[in-house]
């Protein structure tokens, strides 16, 4: 396991791609322990992850696949299985999704690495640096957002931050960090992605008399709520069920989701595919 890489890849799909792909890696004598492949006839796009060992060094592959991927159109990367990708954390004043991801992150469930919390509110300061994370509070209003955004985004560079997560962060990015961060930030929408968007989704449903609330893990575009969905997850409420309920219940399936959402791409399971995404679980 510790010589373990994972292989992900996407190209235009055409005839014998697993051929050339499991091919290179039995030449090099590696085991292939797990793939995953999905060819979309909508986009002619094709998606494969694989699960490869043993391998102390994989620096043979690197001229193979170059040529591979240059004849294929093909964008691909090898990690090592072991490889923990650097994460911040974005929140604002409700704790329980950025609670469940330091608690998962913590006994080993999450395997990221969390260097930094941002927030626009002091309140999880004491909290986050008590785990030995550092905490920056940023306050935003509309005439600061830009500058705020810009110590953000120096933050990532900082930190070498591969993804944004946004733990119930209640402010709209602008375009500018969605464009620099494009395809890197996820977002946890308290409601059942398409309905119900912007503020206060549970007190919409709840004047609409819904009888599932749910939440979408998405990746975030600059578009507000209509990015590439990851996962989303559902719980039956009834007409007794007030809107203060519906928060309640619905507070755990964000956390439920979120998670999924930021393990299975931690785990190089999530492939963007135009407006949607292909999720390899």
């Amino acid at each position: 396991m510790a010589n373990d890489h994972i292989l992900t890849l996407s190209c235009p799909d055409k005839p014998g791609i697993v051929h050339s792909v499991t091919g290179l890696l039995a030449q090099q004598g590696l085991n292939i322990l797990d793939l995953q492949q999905f060819s979309d006839p909508v986009s002619n796009s094709f998606f494969m992850r694989v699960h490869f060992g043993d391998a102390d060094d994989v620096s043979s592959l690197d001229k193979p696949f170059e040529d591979l991927a240059k004849d294929r159109e093909m964008t691909y990367e090898i990690r090592p299985k072991s490889y923990k990708p650097r994460v911040m954390i974005m929140v604002s004043k409700i704790e329980h999704c950025l609670n469940s991801l330091l608690f998962a992150q913590r006994t080993g469930q999450l395997a990221i690495e969390i260097p930094v919390v941002v927030s626009n509110h002091p309140e999880f300061k004491a909290l986050v640096e008590s785990q030995g994370i550092e905490f920056h509070h940023l306050p935003v209003t509309q005439a600061t957002k830009l500058d705020q955004e810009k110590q953000i985004l120096d933050l990532c560079t900082h930190h070498n931050i591969s993804l944004i997560v946004l733990a119930r962060y209640m402010q709209i990015l602008t375009p500018g960090l969605c464009t620099a961060m494009s395809g890197r930030i996820i977002n946890i929408h308290h409601s059942f992605l398409p309905s119900f968007k912007g503020a206060k989704p549970y007190h919409q449903a709840f004047d609409r008399g819904v009888k599932i609330i749910g939440a979408s893990a998405h990746f975030v575009t600059k578009d507000l709520d209509e990015g590439p969905i990851i996962e989303q997850r559902v719980v039956r409420v009834g007409h007794a069920d007030s809107a203060k309920e519906l928060v309640e219940v619905g507070s755990g399936v964000e956390s439920q989701v979120l998670g999924a959402a930021v393990k299975w791409w931690s785990e190089r399971r999530v492939f963007l595919n135009g407006g949607k995404t292909v999720v390899f679980n």
